[in-house]
């Protein structure tokens, strides 16, 4: 009996690993912190920025390694523009902006990647 083959390339289902594992991070950094307590911590800031620029990293090169992959993922323009704001504004950076990320967006991003992986693995 013959495997079907894949549509979505190794590298891509790799990317989407890497996003799914940035975004699991920062939802584990500041579960059960608040504003206050991100504002107050260099090391979680720096922690939490620098997933949000694996994140970005990875959409990336996924936009160039497996373009309809990335089409697919929704707020992958959106994640490569703030990924660009953390890397070249990192002296004005809206920490309150992160933040309003960090609890409206992230788990979204985390769970439609995931959806990704999940529905190119059961092919």
């Amino acid at each position: 009996m013959r495997r079907a083959v894949s549509s979505m390339k190794l590298e891509a289902k790799k990317l989407l690993f890497d996003v799914i594992t940035a975004c699991g991070h920062i939802e584990q950094f500041t579960a059960g912190k608040n504003f206050d307590d991100y504002l107050g911590s260099e090391l979680l800031r720096g922690a939490v920025e620098r997933k949000f620029e694996i994140v970005g990293g990875a959409l990336m090169r996924l936009r160039s390694k497996d373009p309809n992959t990335f089409a697919r993922i929704s707020a992958s323009q959106e994640a490569i523009a703030f990924h660009n704001r953390l890397v070249h504004g990192y002296d004005a950076i809206d920490h309150a902006l992160i933040w309003n990320i960090i609890q409206d967006d992230v788990r979204a991003l985390k769970a439609e990647t995931e959806n990704l992986l999940r529905e190119e693995t059961e092919q």
